[in-house]
């Protein structure tokens, strides 16, 4: 298979898998282990997650223009009298800090030590089991227009967790969402919103270095066809997604996120 048909194929799991709960660093990771292709590196990972911020720039994008100007209109005002966009917007910005932080002080740890198949089984295995339980839990289900303070502080802790590859970061927070009280829908559309600056920044800074060192033609087309990919298939991924979360649960995904663990645990115990 061609680089650039590699590139559309990881482009469309990226695009899948970063918004379906059931991890896009761990399938980028697995994915060509399995199929015995060399490892993109973090440079094409980078293209593919800023494909997915595209997605989530374009399907949101009224919602971001009320939460720009919610932003520009609350630094004229005192919180207390913040109105829903004003309030949404330091909710997004205070859910990205955590995340933010634990990022720059352990991009090379992770990128080091933790992109290998037995660290991806473990986490998919644990976001799994937790998506699993969340869906038993009891209590008050609340809208999107209803998100607290407590509930961007929830999940962006939660959000800290999914820079381990595999732990996915939509399973993680969308859990965290319902555990703090809100509707699936609800959550997963924080969820959604809430990995647009934390993406943009890491994509920055990704991107300087890649200008910096400078790439190939061949590989910045390879790069380019996999944000493409990503992009298109995002957008109707969070399309599909928002509707199936407003009736079904999250078990669906946990068992595929079970199941791959435990094949990928056991074929690497067998070999």
């Amino acid at each position: 298979m061609s680089h650039v048909l590699r590139a559309i194929f990881l482009g469309v799991v990226q695009g899948l898998t970063e918004f379906v709960p059931v991890s896009s660093s761990g399938h980028l990771i697995l994915i060509p282990k399995i199929l015995g292709w060399e490892d993109q590196g973090l440079f094409f990972d980078v293209s593919v997650h800023i494909g997915t911020l595209l997605a989530i720039i374009l399907f949101f994008r009224s919602e971001w223009i009320r939460v720009i100007r919610g932003f520009i209109s609350s630094i004229k005002k005192k919180p207390r009298s913040w109105e829903r966009e004003e309030r949404l917007a330091w909710f997004i910005i205070v859910a990205t800090i955590p995340a933010a932080f634990a990022g720059a002080l352990l991009e090379g740890f992770l990128s080091s030590h933790m992109r290998n198949p037995v660290s991806v089984a473990w986490c998919l295995g644990a976001v799994g089991l937790v998506m699993f339980f969340t869906e038993f839990l009891k209590g008050e289900k609340r809208a999107f227009s209803s998100i607290k303070m407590r509930d961007s502080l929830s999940i962006g802790f939660c959000q800290v967790l999914s820079l381990l590859p595999g732990l996915s970061r939509s399973g993680i927070t969308i859990s965290a969402g319902m555990v703090s009280g809100l509707e699936r829908e609800a959550a997963a559309k924080f969820s959604f919103m809430m990995a647009a600056p934390i993406t943009a920044g890491a994509g920055f800074f990704e991107v300087v270095k890649i200008v910096g060192r400078g790439i190939p033609l061949s590989q910045a087309l390879v790069m380019l066809t996999g944000f493409s990919a990503s992009a298109i298939t995002g957008f109707f991924t969070i399309r599909f997604l928002l509707r199936y979360l407003s009736s079904r649960s999250l078990i669906p995904f946990s068992i595929y996120c079970l199941s791959v663990s435990t094949g990928i645990l056991l074929l690497f115990a067998l070999t």
